[in-house]
């Protein structure tokens, strides 16, 4: 049995080269300047960075989608940038991550959102974020449902991030799930709003366990409420099912039929939480375009997540490393029978 999941699992990650999924949302870049400090400024009691190198890095919805590239999928991004020096960097970035940017619509209304985050040895001291949160204009709005509602037909799964900037309009979220809805293809999302309501439709949820309690208003509740908290958003929305990630915990996956299931942390060690959740839905959307069945598909997700925790800084996880972890695993269960 425990080869039949193994083998189950690597036929999954073969048949991602063959996807394709579309990723909608809030594309941000991230920036990281990298140093090293030897003294404090005279000026006041903060470190002198010197700085030694610059990396621009596809962050937010950008991320899931070089996740899913680093996997070997067909990966088309559907965003909004602004017509400035950090769009342009983000461009550049997208497609040296191989990522399809021909559907990023670059607005003259609004700036690229940004985190510059200053690293001293691996060490974050700081993060500067340059930012827009407004709701798109009506017509970058138009500009964005047309590019969705173009490649839907030729995509095999649809992965909604939202990062509460703005481009998630409820035009832009109808053309995506309503969409994906009608072709029947499989919908994930990432939520920030309280109000789940607005993803109705999709095929699963992914809100961590903060964003599940608020969403369901429950006050000072802790993870032992996950599950009351769950059926009470299950209740209020129209969606397949929900995922509920707990951090060092795992993840739970609640069911309309009252069905519960838990998937222990795969992490060994945590350096770094930055993009973990991008990973997740990004390895759950290409497990899903590729065929997989929803179990599966997180068990993938998990271990990617794990993989994920244990670099510095917002990075992606590829098919050699999550191969690699699935053997690990196996060979870790095998010893324990």
């Amino acid at each position: 049995m425990l080869i039949d999941k193994t083998q189950q699992q690597l036929q999954i990650i073969e048949k991602i080269a063959g996807a394709r999924v579309l990723v909608v949302g809030d594309v941000m870049l991230d920036r990281y300047w990298l140093g090293r400090a030897s003294r404090l400024s005279p000026e006041a009691p903060v470190p002198v960075v010197g700085l030694e190198n610059v990396r621009n890095i596809p962050g937010g919805a950008a991320n899931v989608a070089a996740n899913i590239a680093g996997l070997g999928a067909k990966v088309l991004l559907a965003g909004v940038i602004g017509s400035d020096d950090a769009g342009s960097a983000l461009r550049s970035a997208v497609r040296a991550s191989g990522i399809a940017d021909e559907f990023l619509i670059a607005s003259d209304t609004r700036k690229t959102t940004s985190k510059t985050r200053v690293l001293v040895h691996n060490q974050q001291t700081a993060r500067i974020d340059d930012e827009t949160v407004t709701p798109l204009t009506a017509e970058d709005e138009e500009r964005l449902c047309y590019n969705i509602n173009s490649v839907l037909d030729g995509v095999d799964a649809v992965v909604v991030s939202d990062y509460a900037k703005g481009c998630l309009t409820s035009g832009a979220l109808t053309a995506a799930i309503s969409g994906a809805k009608e072709l029947d293809k499989p919908i994930i999302v990432d939520p920030k709003s309280k109000d789940l309501s607005k993803y109705n439709g999709s095929t699963l949820l992914t809100p961590n366990l903060h964003e599940a309690l608020n969403a369901a208003s429950f006050e000072n509740a802790t993870e032992e409420n996950a599950g009351e908290a769950a059926r009470v958003i299950l209740d209020k929305t129209q969606i397949d099912s929900l995922l509920i990630t707990l951090g060092e915990h795992g993840m739970m996956l609640f069911g309309r039929d009252g069905s519960e299931a838990h998937f222990p942390s795969m992490a060994r060690q945590v350096f770094d939480v930055t993009g973990a959740g991008d990973t997740v839905v990004a390895v759950l959307g290409v497990a899903l375009a590729a065929g997989a069945d929803l179990h599966s598909a997180i068990t993938l997700a998990n271990l990617a997540a794990g993989i994920a925790v244990e670099k510095v800084g917002t990075s992606i996880v590829r098919a050699d490393e999550l191969r690699d972890a699935i053997h690990e695993q196996s060979l870790h269960m095998s010893m324990e029978q």
